[in-house]
């Protein structure tokens, strides 16, 4: 796709010191079979601001599309990291309606494949936080006053948070794991305050961590396929699956410790998150420094 406008970019560290590059590598964690070119997260950001700018930014998306698609056909990754990365970010820097970028949004989330790739894209997704403008002609203002009564807010009080809430619904309750994650990270992005805390911890306990399906396995399922004679063709994560989906929450219970910390532990004392959540949960509050000295629990 546009590898040609990535190569340029890659650090000469990372092609020279090996060290450096499988660090780098390591950190990222990519599914088996996705490229890693090597270029760093500023540089994609500038990279993704100036082909959203531009007359062909919707050509663009579409072929990532395309090219996403064809990957589920042929079990075959050929849209590097860098790539999947920039598809987001792209979406998030475009000029569009709120309606246009939502169908965008919803296009491109199924095929987010790894963590980086997620929270890259929540990060960037400052639009969540504009005020609402909605094409009057489209199936979304068409809507509205259902999303409306659901909020119990008139609608032209409706903010963006409150359109977008209802696909993030949706994918807390996904089976797939990084549907999921994207949910929790734009949950504690955009929606750790008073008038959201309440729904976004119903939401994270209604997760259902056994029905979520995690193309990434643990470390030691890993050693036992491959001491029987197998590689498996899976990604390895330090913890049990969906990994990334627990700890994304137990990153949600930290920020909101930090912001509302009497909310988090009333809610913790009555959760049915599982038990290794609630242990990365003490761990990540442990090693933050605004939640260092604050009791998790």
């Amino acid at each position: 796709m546009i590898e040609d406008l990535l190569v340029p970019l890659v650090p000469e560290r990372f092609l020279t010191d090996e060290r450096y590059r499988n660090g780098h590598i390591r950190i990222i964690n990519a599914l088996p079979g996705r490229r890693i070119i090597g270029v760093h997260t500023p540089e994609m950001r500038a990279l993704a601001k100036e082909l959203a700018a531009g007359e062909d930014c919707r050509d663009i998306l579409c072929g990532f599309a395309r090219e996403a698609s064809a990957e589920c056909r042929t079990n075959e990754r050929t849209l590097a990291h860098e790539e999947m990365v920039i598809w987001g970010m792209m979406i998030n820097y475009m000029k569009c309606t709120l309606d246009e970028r939502l169908e965008y949004v919803m296009e491109y989330v199924p095929y987010i494949d790894n963590w980086a790739v997620c929270d890259m894209f929540d990060g960037s997704a400052k639009w969540v936080l504009r005020k609402l403008s909605v094409n009057p002609y489209s199936e979304l203002a068409g809507k509205l006053i259902d999303i409306a009564g659901k909020c119990g807010k008139d609608a032209d009080r409706l903010t963006v948070r409150d359109v977008l809430w209802g696909y993030l619904c949706e994918c807390f309750a996904s089976a797939r794991e990084f549907e999921v994650r994207f949910a929790v990270v734009m949950a504690m992005s955009y929606y750790l305050d008073r008038e959201w805390i309440g729904r976004v911890f119903s939401c994270i306990d209604e997760i259902d961590f056994s029905k979520i399906h995690s193309e990434y396995i643990s470390a030691r399922s890993f050693r036992q396929a491959v001491k029987s004679g197998g590689i498996p063709g899976n990604g390895v994560a330090l913890g049990e699956p969906p990994y990334y989906v627990r700890m994304g929450v137990a990153w949600l219970l930290a920020t909101a410790l930090a912001k509302f910390p009497d909310d988090t532990r009333a809610y913790l004392w009555h959760c049915r998150l599982p038990d290794d959540v609630l242990k990365l949960y003490a761990r990540k509050a442990r090693e933050s420094f605004r939640t260092r000295d604050v009791n998790p629990f």
